[in-house]
């Protein structure tokens, strides 16, 4: 015989049991399984799903999730393989002081603890979105940051999904509106199983906040077309001494390349379908091409003279179809060539403005040259039958950095600016680019490749490293898929402080 609920309770009550609390029974967590206070959150949080509006209302306090330990309320599930997260998220109190920071979260996480390895993509209470990540235990977090609360609405709807160590997040903008790559996209690895789920901050360790996830799918991404198309993103990362927060400048369908910075901190260079291009670094509107008179096909070698005036480009000209250097005025104007044999590639300015430093590449090697700004003088500054590439002078004129494989391996060297005493800067198991040095002459950034990378390739993992020349000492500042036209220039802002350069993704093209 089957006994109803009622009755089996009534039943224990009179045996003199102690009834089970309510709140001692599963909850309907709608496609979600658990929750738990991660960190120290004072009251605990709450998650009440209501299945007739399929809604998730999290309230949370929290001191931030951020830094090398986090504080928030999480409603998770426990899987493993790859996800997509999709939720649209409201935050419904809006009078009163509210922190601009407060946080609304799609995570992906290693586990429950509070300084554990997560990504996310998070809606601060500002309009900002993030793409966060921490990538090992007790790391301090990073992020990309899309900062949309100041002229635009908050994102209408938010995902964030995980193909194998890729975590990539999109929004939509609008009401209705398709989801669309933010253009943030990290590399992280997660052991399986992991925990996903929703997840709400206040930033304020004694202040509870609401929000409001609603049309909550989690699935399994779909199957990636065969055919994908490539996306770019101009991206600014500033150099904490303890966190890295990147901006995005511009992402679009299609290959661009190599940014550089102009000396009031304010626009950023880069070259698009043989044009060079140029936008605000804070992205407040969209890119636009330089008047470069009859030059084309230009590429990824560009930059600014000492004085801030004069742009070197490498590109054609009509006659001249192979890359040739270059200079134009940086208002725009008609370009003056430098150097007239072909197949010639600019890559930095002497810290007087009297000499460009370039290469030419030659049936798989290539040497670094230097020639006077009025196309005099040129001469070798190495040579041999290896490549010797990236050449960067540093601020007081001393050296050139550069990235060579005359020791076996691609690594950083440097060299007096005559060519002479080439020392070996970075001796490691990483494929070393494109070295280049920051205004105040204390870092050196370059690209690291896998080891047993050939050539200077796109699309690839790599790392964006920086090393302090004072101690030698080098730090990874992010990970990335890039590569060749990720800085193949100086991006170095002119604070010292900031840095520019290119991500790349491929995904569906719709």
């Amino acid at each position: 015989m089957t006994r109803s609920p009622l009755r089996s309770f009534s039943m224990l009550a009179l045996c003199g049991l102690a009834l089970i609390p309510h709140a001692a029974f599963p909850q309907n967590l709608g496609i979600f399984e658990g929750q738990s206070d991660v960190g120290a959150v004072t009251p605990a949080g709450t998650a009440v799903y209501d299945p007739a509006a399929d809604t998730y209302t999290l309230t949370s306090a929290g001191a931030n999730l951020w830094g090398p330990v986090d504080a928030f309320h999480f409603v998770w599930k426990k899987i493993s393989g790859d996800v997509s997260l999709t939720a649209d998220i409201d935050f419904p109190n809006t009078t009163g002081e509210h922190n601009p920071h407060r946080k609304a979260i799609l995570i992906v996480r290693q586990t429950l603890d509070a300084n554990s390895a997560y990504a996310d993509a998070a809606q601060h209470g500002s309009g900002e979105v993030a793409l966060q990540d921490r990538r090992n235990s007790g790391d301090i977090t990073e992020g990309i940051e899309l900062n949309m609360g100041l002229s635009d609405a908050a994102p209408d709807r938010l995902r964030i999904e995980k193909r194998g160590d890729t975590f990539t997040m999109y929004l939509a903008s609008a009401a209705g509106a398709p989801l669309h790559p933010s253009g943030a996209s990290i590399q992280l690895h997660l052991e399986e199983p992991f925990y996903v789920g929703i997840g709400l901050c206040s930033h304020d360790a004694n202040k509870v906040e609401k929000a409001v996830f609603s049309h909550v799918t989690l699935d399994k991404p779909e199957p990636l077309p065969s055919a994908l198309a490539l996306y770019s993103t101009l991206q600014t990362i500033g150099l904490e001494q303890d966190f890295h927060i990147a901006g995005i400048a511009f992402t679009t369908q299609g290959r661009f390349e190599a940014p550089n910075w102009t000396h009031d901190g304010k626009t950023l260079i880069f070259n698009q379908a043989g044009k060079i291009m140029t936008v605000p670094a804070d992205g407040s509107t969209p890119p636009q091409p330089l008047d470069i008179g009859d030059a084309t096909n230009c590429n990824g070698s560009h930059g600014l003279s000492p004085d801030g005036k004069s742009l070197a480009i490498s590109c054609s000209t009509p006659g001249k179809p192979e890359s040739r250097v270059y200079i134009v005025p940086l208002t725009g104007g008609t370009p003056r060539v430098v150097t007239e044999h072909p197949n010639s590639y600019w890559h930095s300015w002497s810290p007087d403005g009297r000499t460009i430093i370039f290469t030419r590449p030659d049936h798989g090697s290539g040497n670094i040259f230097a020639i006077s700004i009025d196309g005099s003088g040129e001469h070798a500054l190495t040579t041999g039958t290896g490549i010797s590439d990236d050449p960067d002078c540093s601020p007081e004129g001393q050296w050139i950095y550069f990235n060579s494989d005359r020791g076996g391996t691609m690594q950083i060297w440097r060299m007096h600016s005559d060519g002479s005493a080439p020392e070996q800067i970075t001796n490691d198991n990483y494929v070393n680019w494109t070295p280049h040095v920051s205004p105040d002459g204390k870092s050196i950034v370059f690209i690291s490749y896998e080891k047993g990378t050939t050539g200077h390739p796109a699309n690839k993992p790599i790392a964006l490293r920086v090393m302090s020349l004072d101690d030698r000492k080098t730090r990874v500042l992010f990970n990335l898929i890039g590569g060749a036209g990720t800085m193949n220039v100086p991006s170095w802002a002119p604070d010292s402080r900031h840095l520019a350069f290119v991500s790349y993704q491929m995904l569906p093209a719709q």
